[in-house]
């Protein structure tokens, strides 16, 4: 970091700041330090040796009543200095939030603030910006703002304070959201030590979805309208804000909620459906159901204790059967072999005499899929009753080695034998030794899913955990329409996968049009249809949620990766992945290498590229086209389960950190592979920084935070604005979206309008 940065820094001491853009974001604060300690001269060009404030604790905890949210911060911080510090708690209000009462506790002392009105609080900000040299308060401009004196902040002694806010959530689509800001990654020297956020929702009517696009979080419900949501970490440095939405609009069966993101001028919007069981429909008797197990009995289940864990954990599935229940058990290895001819009825008699059947499997011989496939979807076929669920489980370790052992005619085989019936063909991959292309096309094929389960991995717990998720089924054969001038496209996943009970649905896509339009979801419970319908506008400007068109990116560039991989690439799909990638930070080793060499087909200027970590590294770039190449052509191995494992959790995503997960999934299937050049890979995808503010991504590159939509205006008229000068802050108040860009350095290239600013020191 440069002195002249480092100097700036310890001017600005904060606890935490806040995102003002979205009219649900709680209020927090942040202290400047006024004046420097008594006597204290900085030597010219020389890092000043007094440190900044630390935040040591960030607790929130929030009450929701109906749609009144009020948000407890307490905040400690510690002077690590030898000297005392004075300052002042700015406490910016955002847009859209009634402040009712504001109370802030100085060790024990209540303290009355200050409000400044925005014009008041803009003259702080910039006066602030001005001395520090620091663009990062600039977020904050054009909000009213609450100060304070905090005097003294003894040194190393910690200064708590304690914040009481309250505020109304709107309701939108069937949706209630609540944001908390915790990006101070921008002030904070060092990870926060505790930070915890807790929020207690009661409702009026019965919740149904609750999901936090943001951050792990746990759910506890108690009642139909009652839950816990809470997250807790320690060292953390966070980066972006809590979020979490919740529906309370159920229909008598699944309850849904809809949200929507459009930026102004742009054609396209962003949607996002939810779905889940409503509580009626969770405490109900579930449906009735035909199961089929088909297990790998081959030789190569003797290593480590795998068959004894399958043999465990469908011991598990079938002793947790419905009496109403149908199943059928089938083991494989040269050939296969059925429990019984028929579904059986999952009666205690039945289930005992399967017990014992499964309890007499041994590993021997080789893998007849085609065998077992086409006897366990015969059971499931001669059966098949519409008004009941069907289910296959196909577990395996190995390639096929017996009959056939072609890809396109097995994964046929099951197309032919399914046909239009509802049967879902849920394949477990166990180990590296198994065909992905195989197991994958045939979950595509039947609209099921798949799972892989390594070496070390236990495969009683992910086969008894699957089981206990589609135990109990809701809502299939789901497809989304609409009705009105809105139009959708590119919905993921496309089509909706069937509904449990204990899950929710999240399906993203974009829309073009505005107005009211009835969006509907479709499906059939006992093979009876049903129709679920949401009315609600679809806005031509709304950029509240601006997480919701990366969330939709992530998971159509896991698609296209995916469609790649399983049937071939097209010029249109790779170009369509690259594109999606750069302006929305997916960053991966898969997109990396397209938006490498999308930029170079395109000869953009170098000042402009994405990637500047990979163009200085060959080394990283030419194994990065390696592993592209790789993850087209591997079938089976280690890296083709760690490419399936990455594309999935990509193509599943409903947390912004899904392409950091599909990562790991990547580095783990190269390792031993090619050491050197993914660890290369690996470095070059650390390293590139990037952030997503506001809608926009920009990358760290050559000392500057570059726009990614400049690549796509290369004709744009560019001009140059000096950073703090009265062009820049009139650049500011002619286009205020733009004051969270600006918030990002001192050498910052955007697109406004139709021009290219670049920012310069």
């Amino acid at each position: 970091m440069p002195p002249s940065t480092r100097f700036c820094r310890w001017l600005i001491g904060v606890v935490a700041w806040l995102v003002v853009t979205s009219a649900t974001a709680s209020a927090q604060g942040l202290i400047v330090i006024d004046r420097p300690p008594p006597g204290w001269r900085p030597p010219p060009h020389v890092p000043h040796p007094f440190a900044p404030l630390e935040l040591r604790r960030h607790h929130v905890t929030v009450t929701v009543r109906a749609h009144v949210a009020t948000t407890e911060i307490e905040q400690t911080f510690f002077n690590p200095n030898d000297r005392p510090l004075e300052g002042s708690y700015l406490l910016p209000v955002p847009r859209g939030v009634t402040l009712d009462s504001f109370a802030m506790d100085l060790d024990g002392t209540l303290t009355e603030a200050e409000l400044l009105d925005a014009d008041k609080a803009r003259g702080i900000y910039e006066d602030i910006v001005r001395r520090t040299r620091d663009p990062a308060l600039l977020e904050y401009a054009g909000q009213d703002c609450y100060k304070v004196r905090v005097f003294p902040i003894e040194p190393r002694k910690e200064k708590r304070l304690r914040l009481i806010t309250t505020q109304l959530l709107a309701s939108d689509g069937g949706m209630v959201e609540y944001r908390h800001h915790l990006g101070v990654e921008k002030f904070c020297p060092r990870p926060i030590d505790s930070l915890s956020v807790k929020v207690r929702i009661e409702t009026e009517a019965p919740l149904t979805t609750i999901h936090s696009p943001s951050h792990e979080v746990e759910v506890t419900r108690n009642g139909e309208r009652r839950a816990v949501v809470g997250f807790e970490a320690k060292d953390l440095r966070p980066d972006g804000d809590f979020r979490l939405v919740w529906g309370v609009k159920p229909d008598e069966l699944v309850g849904l909620g809809l949200l929507c993101h459009r930026e102004r001028d742009e054609e396209e919007g962003t949607f996002a459906l939810f779905a889940a069981p409503s509580p009626a429909t969770v405490a109900a008797k579930p449906q009735p159901k035909d199961i089929v197990f088909v297990l790998d009995t081959s030789g190569s289940m003797a290593d480590g204790d795998k068959l004894g864990q399958a043999r465990r954990a469908l011991e598990f599935c079938l002793r947790n059967l419905d009496d109403r229940d149908r199943f059928g058990v089938v083991r494989f290895a040269t050939e296969a072999e059925s429990l019984a001819e028929a579904l059986l009825p999952a009666d205690a008699a039945a289930r005992e005499k399967a017990i014992a059947f499964v309890k007499g499997f041994k590993p021997i011989g080789g893998t007849a899929i085609a065998d077992a496939l086409t006897r366990g979807l015969a059971l499931a076929t001669t059966a098949h009753d519409p008004a009941r669920p069907c289910f296959v489980v196909f577990l395996t370790d190995g390639l096929p080695t017996v009959g056939s052992t072609d890809v396109d005619r097995l994964v046929g085989l099951v197309a032919d034998a399914v046909g239009t019936r509802t049967i879902r063909v849920f394949c477990f991959g166990v180990g590296t030794d198994v065909n992905t292309h195989l197991l994958d096309r045939i979950v595509e094929r039947t609209r099921a899913a798949g799972q892989y389960v390594l070496p070390g991995e236990d495969l009683e717990l992910t086969l008894a955990g699957f089981y206990g998720k589609i135990a109990n089924p809701v809502l299939a054969n789901l497809a989304v329409s609409i009705d009105g001038e809105v139009r959708l496209s590119k919905i993921h996943p496309s089509p909706p996968p069937d509904l449990f009970q204990g899950e929710q649905l999240v399906v993203l896509g974009r829309f073009t049009g505005q107005g009211r339009a009835t969006l509907t979801l479709t499906g059939t419970v006992g093979g009876e249809p049903r129709r679920l319908t949401l009315t609600r506008t679809f806005p031509a400007d709304d950029g509240e949620r601006d997480f919701l068109p990366r969330l939709w990116a992530v998971r159509r560039v896991g698609f296209l990766l995916d469609q790649i991989r399983l049937h071939g690439e097209s010029r249109e799909v790779r170009d369509e992945a690259a594109t999606l990638a750069r302006r929305f930070g997916i960053v991966t080793p898969y997109t990396s290498w397209l938006i490498l060499e999308d930029e170079g087909r395109r000869k953009v200027a170098t000042a402009d590229r994405t990637l500047q970590a990979f163009e200085a590294d060959p080394e990283a770039r030419r194994h990065a086209g390696r592993m592209y190449e790789q993850a087209r052509a591997s079938v089976s191995g280690a890296t083709a389960v760690g490419d399936a494992q990455a594309y999935d959790v990509l193509e599943r995503a409903d947390k912004l950190a899904a392409a950091a997960v599909a990562n790991a999934h990547a580095w783990r299937g190269q390792a031993g592979v090619s050491v050197p050049g993914s660890v290369a890979v690996q470095r070059a995808v650390d390293a590139q920084q990037s952030r997503t503010v506001a809608g926009r991504t920009f990358y760290a590159n050559a000392g500057q935070w570059i726009d990614a939509r400049v690549q796509e205006r290369p004709d744009a008229r560019r001009e140059r604005v000096a950073f703090a000068s009265d062009a820049y802050f009139a650049l500011l108040a002619e286009e205020p979206a733009t004051a969270p860009w600006l918030a990002l350095g001192r050498n910052v290239v955007l697109l406004v309008g139709d021009r290219v600013v670049e920012v310069v020191e």
